[in-house]
């Protein structure tokens, strides 16, 4: 053999071998029948990650499943009641003033091992004070990775509610907060309230690779990360550890490629075995197919429309009002989720103990016109709306409904300006809230506490790192939910928020539009997944039938 032969061939045989799995490369092809369907399953449709911790979004795949299968948290959500029960911490203790949380921690919990990471203890105590001190002490050296940005936790202003968090023993951690909080146990029940291994931290510290942490997550979850390639796959395989119960599938691989044909053609061609999130006008199609089951479950999300309070004038409450009363909700439930959906009077939806029932939505473009007319701008005025181009379980079309707002609205005299974002984050809206009007946008309940809605979106504090880009603040309404989450007395709590809502339909910072429908198909094979209110959704109990 010729020294060029022998050349070539030894570059072809480095070729066809697998990269270290370090570099979450995988040779198998994850794709094949022998690799996935004897061993796990394959889910599709969804987007890319931009990273593996959740506490760095504000949403998207790795806070909506990743984060399910990878991490564990300190509680979780009953999926009936929504209410947290115990998951890393097996009990707790409050004291008198409300303000210090004890928490007494599960035992022989193992952390997963990995290509980058071997653990050599149990998880304890120190885990939890380094998860939550990362959020909120900026002279953690993991704070300012990449950026500062902890987008969910940031808009609660958890930084200044969460005074310290103390280990007491290896099995006792205690919480201090700035103030009586009794939907802090759903804080923590949160899918970004995860636990990460002070450990792995330690050696990545070492390392001088701290960045890893984001990037390639050592958790508790059930599933660990074995294998990413961008805009191709990730692939997932089960922790053999894991505290609770063994995973019954070994591997579960997230489809994230645009190869071939859409993700509804891989559903039926039975490339990929769960579709998520499929499009409202999909659904007839896989109803029909007997090889699937369509799934759905009302979700606990809201799209809405934000109003800048600040601005010249979408200052004056008329006008405000007045496009409140021209925009056709019945007509975006029929358009845009094909009659799935369900209209929105209320920022909280129908499902929460805390949602006032008389709340009526209105449509009466006549008196919008009128409104128009005695602010002083009976021949309108022109705006502009900024709206994202991804569909999320809260609106399934937002560029769709972006242009029947605009319709509705030229109606009474208002020209619209629709901004089309791809991605719409908070950060870009606050860097150009100067220049914004309106944005078309929603939310997603974290857990099953009116607070998540309330506060994230409206209160004052909100308006400098949380979500509201309504720029709104009223004093009166910020006591009340520093009231209602003071007492545990629910029936209390509820009158307060039923004050709150009412403050919201008099002052109209935002409009509520819609809550949107979770669904999901899969193969008639897999058993076990169930979806909630939430959108979230563990793997742990799937299984395939033969």
């Amino acid at each position: 053999m010729s020294l060029h032969q022998n050349a070539i061939k030894k570059i072809h045989r480095f070729i066809v071998t697998c990269l270290p799995l370090f570099l979450l490369v995988g040779c198998e092809d994850p794709f094949s029948e022998n690799t996935i369907r004897n061993k796990g399953f394959i889910y599709c449709g969804l987007g890319q990650p931009q990273t593996f911790n959740p506490q760095k979004t504000d949403g998207g795949l790795t806070a909506d499943t990743l984060s399910r299968q990878i991490f564990d948290r300190l509680f979780k959500l009953d999926p009936l009641n929504f209410k947290p029960v115990p998951m890393l911490a097996e009990s707790w203790t409050v004291s008198p003033d409300g303000k210090t949380y004890t928490f007494h921690l599960r035992n022989n919990v193992k952390f997963q091992k990995t290509a980058w990471f071997s653990p050599g203890r149990p998880f304890n105590a120190s885990d939890v004070v380094f998860s939550f001190e990362r959020l909120i002490k900026p002279a953690n050296p993991f704070h300012h990775i990449e950026n500062n940005h902890y987008p969910w936790f940031d808009s609660m202003d958890f930084a200044n509610h969460l005074v310290s968090v103390v280990a007491l023993s290896p099995d006792t951690v205690q919480f201090t907060l700035s103030r009586p909080d009794v939907s802090f146990i759903s804080t923590l029940a949160s899918s970004y309230a995860v636990i990460h291994s002070k450990e792995y931290a330690d050696n990545l510290l070492i390392s001088g690779n701290l960045k890893d942490i984001d990037h390639l997550p050592v958790g508790t979850g059930a599933f660990y990360l074995d294998e990413y390639k961008q805009n191709r796959f990730i692939r997932l395989k089960r922790h053999p550890e894991y505290w609770h119960k063994t995973a019954h599938m070994e591997q579960v691989v997230y489809d994230i490629s645009h190869r071939g044909t859409g993700a509804l053609s891989k559903l039926i061609t039975h490339e990929c075995d769960v579709l998520a999130s499929p499009s409202t006008n999909q659904l007839p199609l896989i109803a029909k197919n007997p090889d699937f089951i369509l799934s759905s479950q009302m979700g606990m999300n809201l799209a809405y429309l934000a109003l800048n309070t600040q601005h010249p004038i979408l200052s004056q409450l008329d006008i405000r009002q007045a496009i409140s009363l021209a925009i056709n909700r019945d007509a975006l439930i029929q358009s845009v989720y094909y009659g799935t959906g369900r209209t929105a009077s209320s920022i909280l939806p129908p499902m929460s103990w805390a949602y006032d029932e008389s709340s009526k939505a209105q449509y009466n473009p006549q008196l919008a016109i009128n409104l128009m007319a005695k602010a002083g701008y009976r021949h309108g005025f022109s705006i502009n709306l900024l709206v994202s181009s991804e569909a999320r379980p809260y609106n399934p079309s937002p560029q769709k409904t972006a242009e029947l707002i605009r319709s509705d609205l030229e109606d009474i005299g208002i020209q619209v300006t629709v901004i089309k974002k791809e991605n719409l984050s908070v950060k870009d809206i606050q860097r150009e809230m100067d220049q914004i009007d309106m944005v078309l946008t929603g939310w997603i309940a974290d857990n099953g506490d009116p607070d998540n809605f309330l506060r994230p979106h409206l209160s004052c504090n909100a308006q400098i790192k949380g979500w509201n880009i309504s720029n709104w603040c009223n004093a009166d309404f910020d006591r009340i939910l520093s009231e209602a989450i003071a007492t545990e007395k629910r029936e209390i709590r509820r009158e307060l928020y039923l004050e709150a809502q009412a403050i919201l339909r008099d002052r109209i910072p935002i409009i509520p539009l819609a809550h949107g429908v979770y669904y999901q198909a899969q193969n008639t094979s897999l058993k076990g997944i169930r979806l909630n209110a939430f959108g979230d959704k563990a793997f742990v109990d799937v299984s395939r039938s033969r």
